[in-house]
This record gives structure tokens, sequence and C-alpha cells, in this order.
């Protein structure tokens, strides 16, 4: 769907919040894309398109990468708004104890046309009683604390950012970035959105979900019952990890063993294979340049094309590509 420049002459009121143990990235990311669609717009002759203020409850104050900030005070309420960014970081769940603030985010988000969080900022939408019913989207280690904290909100895994309608949520981190690549796209055209994102080498729309860059299988918890037999499927990924083979090593009829894996792990024993199988598949394709239809019988998938079938199912992009955006070698 093309998306039709608006250029206005007013200049659109960006917040971005801040609070003590915010993540920098996730403060000055997106900060810095506005900033650049700025620096575009002086230089098409076109009138500034953004006006952004960094503001915070006290200032000034530390990053959690120990880096101090200064920013402004909080407006008032009431005051006219385009955009509400939400920053995250390991100081949020302090930040959403903060009742004075958290009151503010709430009156605030009332006056602004969109609001966004980035990150670990959902948790302080949450707190402000924003996330009900919406679908929305943090960073991939967080998903599930999200979800028990808030569990009137829809939280989904894999997106790197969603929009459910004047609400827009982010992943972890860098997908700010994305984010705001987007919110650009949306107020002034494909064009500029293309243009900064140039300026700053990035993509304008990444490939895949996050669920690319997070831990292929958080099952291995040394106090189920099933973690020896991890470590045992793990070392045995190209033989035979069969259900009647998995319950066999386990001393347990396939039906209980089946019933029981479920339980502990939240998966069938298929799914935690393909797992198992794609997390060794992302290593070979990452840490080494053996050829793709090698790694795909060393790590258990027998053929490229199942192997493909399963990079796409999961992360939306092929094995080839996966190790051209990832790999450092």
């Amino acid at each position: 769907m093309s998306i039709t420049p608006r250029f206005t002459p007013v200049e659109r009121a960006i917040e971005i919040l801040a609070f003590p143990n915010a993540q920098l990235l996730d403060v000055t990311g997106s900060l810095q894309v506005f900033a650049s669609a700025n620096d575009w717009a002086k230089e098409e002759g076109k009138p500034l398109p953004y006006r952004i203020r960094l503001v915070a409850q006290h200032s000034p104050l530390l990053t959690n990468s120990g880096l101090a900030i200064v920013a402004q005070p909080l407006a008032k309420a009431g005051q006219p708004l385009d955009t509400l960014v939400v920053s995250g970081g390991w100081g949020v769940h302090a930040a959403c104890q903060e009742s004075t603030l958290v009151s503010w985010l709430k009156r605030r988000a009332a006056s602004a046309r969109r609001v966004v969080s980035v990150c670990t900022g959902a948790f302080l939408l949450g707190a402000a009683g924003l996330l009900e019913g919406r679908r929305v989207v943090t960073h991939w280690s967080e998903c599930e604390l999200l979800s028990r904290r808030y569990p009137s909100a829809r939280v989904v895994v894999d997106p790197i950012f969603v929009r459910d309608g004047a609400l827009w949520t982010s992943a972890g981190v860098t997908a700010g970035i994305d984010l705001a690549l987007a919110l650009i796209e949306e107020d002034l055209g494909h064009g500029a959105a293309m243009a900064v994102a140039r300026a700053l080498v990035v993509f304008l729309k990444r490939p895949g979900g996050q669920a690319q860059f997070s831990r292929a299988l958080e099952l291995q918890h040394g106090d189920t019952e099933f973690a020896r037999l991890h470590g045992w499927m793990s070392g045995h990924l190209a033989g035979d990890l069969s259900v009647r083979a998995l319950a066999t090593k386990m001393a347990m009829s396939e039906r209980t063993f089946v019933r029981r894996y479920r339980s502990a792990t939240g998966l069938s024993p298929a799914r935690a294979v393909e797992r198992l199988r794609i997390e060794a598949a992302q290593r070979f394709l990452l840490d080494s340049n053996m050829p793709i239809k090698r790694i795909a019988q060393r790590s258990g998938f027998g053929c490229e094309e199942s192997m493909r079938q399963s990079f796409q199912r999961l992360f939306a992009v092929a094995p080839s590509e996966f190790r051209s955006r990832f790999s450092a070698n």
C-alpha cells in the first residue's frame, strides 16, 4: 500500500520519555531517526517535520550504560502532542512504581495522536493502563513476563514492531529504529523514509522477525526431568529423534512421554527437535563457511529443502539469507 506524503507547515511535536537506567539506544535510536528526517527536510528545502523533546521526571539521569543525559521537564499533560515515545531498559520496572510518572503518562497519552513504546517501554504503557485489549510486542526475552503482568494485552513474540490503532510497540532495542522509520513513512511517505534509512545505513524494512535473534530453544532448564534428554538430543541431531526413540530413551510409553514432555516444556517433541536442529544450523551458518547442504545434514534436517522450510516458518528468511544478514564471516 502506497503512503501519500503529507507535509505541514507546523512541526509535529515528538516527546521521548526517559527514566533512570533507561537503555541508551532505546532513547537515542528513535530520536536520531526523527532528527535525521529533519536533516533530510532541510536538504530538500521543506519545512522541518518534527520538533523533538527528550523529557524525564528528573534530569540529568544515568542510562544503564553509565552515560548521563540531560532531559527537559515533563510537559503539561493536556498540551497537544503528536507522538509520545516511551523508552525501555533495566529501569523500566522501577519507573512503573513511580505513581506520579505513571499518572502523567496516562494523561499525556490521552493528548497524543499516537503512543509508541520501544523495547520494554511496553511495561510502562501497561502500568498506565494503555495495553488493555491491545496487540503488543516487547523484547523477546520479556514477552512472557509482559503477558503475565498484563493478561488483558495480546502479546505477540516475533514481530519487529506492532501497530494496533494509535498504539505502536516495538521489539528489543534497535527495533525502535525500525518503528521510527515506519512512523516517518506514514507521515512523510516512502521516499523520505528510504532517504533516512540510507543516511543511517539501516534497512527500511528488515527481513524476518525478532525470533531470529532470540535463543532458538528455551527449554533446557536443569530442573526439568528432560534436561539430560535435551543434552543427549543435541549430540545426536542427525540420528533417530522420533517420539518412539525418545520415549524409549526415557523408559516411557510413547503416550506418557508426549504428555509429560508437553507439560514440562510447552512443546511437542517434534517441535522441540526442530528447534534444536535450527539452533545447531544457526551456529553452523554464523560460525563457519560450511555449505548449506552439509549444514542441513549435520544439523539433522537431512536435506536442504527441509531446513529451508523450517527457517521460513520460524524466521521468515531462508538459511542463505540468514547467513548473509547476520554472519560476521
